[in-house]
């Protein structure tokens, strides 16, 4: 029942938008209707698929990378203060470059290849699972880890025993948010240089007045990241069972 309301208010909205294309005499390259979409979506299947696959690897590829980079910083991070001060700085700075001038250098150096869009994404999705990481593995209870320092243990099980699994819950936060915003860096990886690709797809279909396929290629990145958000708080919810809400356990 929680979908209900979500789902009417999306039919509604699909609705109103069917009989503005089709009554407000818009044309359809400027804005198709629902159902041409869905038209597109059927007929232009075999080309989009294809692109979705090389999307949807480029995507995962990405975001594992990121997802291994964000986390071995983030530990580095907080077993050394020295570092944490040095580097973390500069961490948040990479943020502020602006990725449309990075990718069109990575293409120069990388060509068309997969190359470049994994950087990109990488560059995208890696600082949240680092801020969110290094948040959880700082914020671990005083008194946990003086009771096991009492009992013997060395740092590195209090990383392994204690710190990481207190981190799980603030991983998967940042890892939500990076595979969400993955899908962006993907298709902004295809935008600047690729020869397949939803991205590809849509600068294509542009070029060529297909709005239609340009309007599919959307709604499929769109149910992409819903997916990928999903899939993850779907392994969230059974890796870290402690973190659920108070309403949210049996």
């Amino acid at each position: 029942m929680k979908w209900a309301a979500p789902l009417a208010v999306l039919g509604l909205l699909i609705g109103a938008w069917e009989l503005l294309a089709k009554l407000g005499h818009i044309e359809n390259y400027l804005l198709p209707a629902p159902s041409e979409v869905a038209t597109a979506l059927w007929r232009d299947r075999d080309l989009l698929s294809s692109d979705t696959w090389v999307t949807a690897r480029e995507v995962l590829l990405g975001f594992a990378l990121a997802l291994a980079i964000g986390v071995a910083i983030a530990i580095v991070l907080h077993l050394s203060p020295v570092l944490r001060r040095a580097v973390y700085p500069l961490v948040v700075a990479s943020q502020a470059i602006p990725v449309v001038v990075i990718a069109p250098i990575l293409v120069i150096w990388f060509g068309y290849g997969i190359t470049p869009k994994l950087i990109v994404i990488a560059l995208i999705c890696f600082f949240p699972v680092v801020v969110n990481t290094l948040d959880g593995l700082e914020g671990v209870d005083g008194d946990q880890a003086k009771m096991m320092r009492t009992l013997g243990a060395s740092r590195l099980d209090l990383l392994r025993r204690l710190e990481v699994p207190s981190a799980l819950p603030f991983l998967f936060s940042g890892a939500k948010i990076a595979v969400a915003v993955a899908v962006i860096g993907a298709v902004f990886g295809e935008l600047v240089g690729s020869d397949a690709g939803l991205g590809h797809a849509i600068q294509v279909g542009t070029a060529q007045l297909e709005t239609a396929r340009v309007f599919a290629a959307v709604l499929i990145l769109s149910v992409m990241a819903i997916a990928l958000f999903g899939l993850v708080a779907l392994i969230e919810r059974r890796a870290v069972p402690w973190a659920r809400g108070p309403r949210e356990r049996p």
